[in-house]
């Protein structure tokens, strides 16, 4: 296991791949995506600041809640470029998806409570299914499950 001693003060992709979990091929992937950035050295390896395994860690969590990259990419992008990111910008930069959250627990909330009639119904139940949509009737409201996703 590579540790990384307190006065290094780049990583190569290798130990960034190691401490983060990561494999080395979607750390560069989060490179071409804009979503990390390294340097080259003469030599023209990739070196990170620490601070990068940071971002990998917010990256990997953001993912695992469902939130796309483009989204992830925007809201790193307000993260400060002349220093390392305090407490509170990453406190600033995870408010910005909160209400997202809150609604992405809404819908998997219903989606869980409704969950075991939809599969104990056999569709036996279709005046109360939450997917049957007879005849499309609730196309006036927009695309996708409407009874699932509407509040």
């Amino acid at each position: 296991m590579t540790h990384l001693t307190s006065g290094s003060r780049e990583i190569t992709v290798g130990e960034l791949a190691e401490r983060s979990g990561v494999a080395a091929s979607a750390l560069r992937f989060y490179e071409r995506e804009g979503l990390i950035t390294s340097r080259r050295t003469t030599g023209n390896q990739r070196r990170y600041s620490r601070e990068t395994l940071r971002r990998v860690a917010f990256i990997r969590t953001s993912q695992r809640l469902g939130i796309p990259l483009a989204t992830i990419r925007e809201v790193l992008g307000l993260l400060p470029d002349d220093r390392t990111p305090t407490r509170e910008d990453w406190a600033r930069i995870s408010a910005c998806w909160r209400a997202d959250l809150d609604t992405r627990i809404r819908t998997l909330q219903r989606l869980r409570d409704n969950l075991t009639d939809c599969i104990g119904c056999g569709c036996l139940s279709l005046d109360r299914c939450a997917l049957s949509n007879p005849y499309d009737e609730l196309a006036s409201h927009g695309p996708g499950p409407r009874r699932l996703i509407e509040d």
